[in-house]
């Protein structure tokens, strides 16, 4: 396997993590680790985005400066990603000064490659903060963003420097005709084209008054320094990541996969390609633009006031539980909801009741009657009937139908399902009664163990911690997440010494609020 380059969109500075930057941040880290456990080389990139005035206003608001301001926030979101096993490689903030000289170098290459890609000129129209855009009428309701309805809209005149995008609708055109999956899912790739069918508008890639940016390499006849738009600054993230512009860059980019929210789709498959198109640099393979996780309908959002404590969910059940119940419960392809409700369902249903049980009723009884050491069984029908829904899982994943992993962990669960089913029907507990039919009870007690194995390692991306725990239960040797994808077929768990843990999904002893 060669090497893959995966990235989420960075997170803007001027708040706390939030669950929308979880459900996206452990989507990308699910696929990451499935990468892994399929022997490709995994880079995974995510990061802060650091500039701009949102978060100049939101410094100010605290009475700190910039630096002072996205450094605490910095911490904050490291601290959350950490929590929740988020197992990126790198972690990018647009104030690191190899990204500033990246952005500089890349704007200049634009520059020297096409000189009249960029040109002055006055500009006038409703810039909304919250997206740092400036707003075509489609985007207003209400003289309001419609995604940040809580704040005004600035009318802005500036002299600013321009990129000349209408330059690239050819190409973007052709960009989506020749290859159709490098955005998806179909409903976002729709749009896109619907917005080309529209027409595109050159854009203003300058700001004058910011202080709090980095500043645009190339001076107006003025005189006049202005500081690059954050956008701008922003979606070179992912070149500058890689070293660029020194020559080892090339060793990790194109990147493999951008995962973004559906909200940021022009930028990442209208700006972005049109960017590395004058700069004469290969454009990423693929961008997924995944939903948004609702509340009774609604966003969540800071500027709207719909927001939980990320923390306190969390606590609930544990990091793990979390991850698991956004991945199964909210499509990756599409707008999904949140309760308290459904998690406390799902965490019973799944995870305490099918899963834990399962676990923990196979290593009791291997305990019990084989003094906790698996005995040898050949594979049976359990093995054939689940190596469907693993071919199911795979092809939800690798991106064969996009990636849609709410369905590959469902497959899994299917499998816990026939296990249990699997445990009634040939009650282990009754053939330990009869002796002639130990054979029958060892074959029963290894296929059930051999299938809680491939849960550990098919449900490991998405449960890293937990999956780790079976494993070690169930006796696996080393780590799970060094177990690979290829060998699984052949997994002989003969040998294998189970040791009785703490419950891995304990029942709530109270109810939750």
């Amino acid at each position: 396997m060669g090497k893959y380059y995966l990235t989420t969109a960075i997170d803007y500075a001027n708040g706390e993590p939030h669950i929308g930057h979880a459900y996206e941040k452990i989507g990308a880290d699910v696929i990451a680790r499935y990468r892994r456990l399929r022997g490709d080389d995994v880079h995974f990139l995510t990061g802060l985005d650091e500039h701009g005035q949102k978060v100049a206003q939101a410094a100010a608001d605290r009475g700190v400066s910039p630096k002072e301001f996205v450094d605490q926030i910095a911490r904050g979101f490291e601290r959350m990603w950490q929590r929740l096993s988020i197992s990126y490689d790198q972690f990018i903030r647009t104030t690191d000064e190899p990204h500033k000289r990246g952005v500089r170098a890349l704007i200049e290459r634009i520059h020297e490659n096409h000189p009249d890609d960029f040109y002055e000129q006055s500009y006038e129209g409703w810039y909304c903060v919250g997206c740092e855009l400036f707003k075509r009428e489609n985007e207003i309701v209400d003289g309001r963003c419609v995604l940040h309805p809580t704040r005004e809209l600035q009318w802005t005149t500036e002299r600013n420097w321009f990129f000349r995008l209408t330059r690239y609708a050819g190409f973007l055109r052709a960009l989506f005709d020749e290859r159709p999956d490098f955005l998806q899912p179909d409903t976002r790739r729709n749009e896109i084209l619907a917005l080309l069918d529209q027409g595109l508008e050159d854009i203003s890639v300058t700001r004058s008054r910011l202080s709090w940016a980095i500043p645009f390499p190339i001076g107006l006849p003025s005189g006049e320094q202005q500081g690059t738009w954050v956008w701008f600054d922003a979606l070179p993230n992912y070149l500058t990541a890689t070293g660029f512009p020194e020559a080892g860059y090339r060793d990790l980019w194109p990147a493999d996969l951008h995962v973004i929210g559906k909200d940021i789709t022009r930028l990442h498959t209208v700006i972005w390609p049109a960017m590395l198109q004058a700069a004469e640099i290969p454009l990423p393979e693929r961008v997924w633009a995944h939903g948004f996780v609702l509340l009774a309908g609604e966003r969540f959002s800071k500027s709207s006031g719909v927001r939980l404590d990320l923390d306190e969910t969390i606590d609930r059940y544990g990091a793990d539980a979390f991850r698991y119940f956004l991945m199964r419960e909210v499509p990756f392809d599409a707008d999904g909801s949140f309760s308290y409700e459904r998690f406390d369902e799902r965490y019973t249903a799944d995870l305490a009741n099918a899963l834990g049980n399962l676990a923990s009723r196979a290593i009791a009884m291997v305990e019990k009657y084989c003094d906790g050491v698996v005995p040898r069984g050949a594979p049976n029908e359990l093995d054939r009937d689940d190596a469907a829904d693993l071919v199911e899982y795979h092809t939800a994943i690798d991106g064969t139908r996009g990636f849609l992993l709410h369905d590959a962990v469902k497959r899994v669960i299917m499998c816990v399902a026939r296990g249990n089913e699997y445990v009634q029907l040939n009650q282990p507990w009754a053939l330990a009664k009869m002796p002639e039919a130990r054979a029958g009870l060892e074959g029963v007690l290894a296929a059930i163990v051999r299938q809680l194995a491939r849960h550990a390692i098919h449900l490991s991306p998405f449960m890293p911690s937990k999956c780790q725990e079976l494993w070690a239960q169930l006796g696996g040797p080393g780590e799970v997440r060094d177990q690979r994808f290829a060998n699984v077929a052949a997994l002989d768990v003969t040998g294998w010494r189970v040791s009785k843990g703490a419950p891995l999904f304990p029942k709530p002893a109270t109810e939750k609020p």
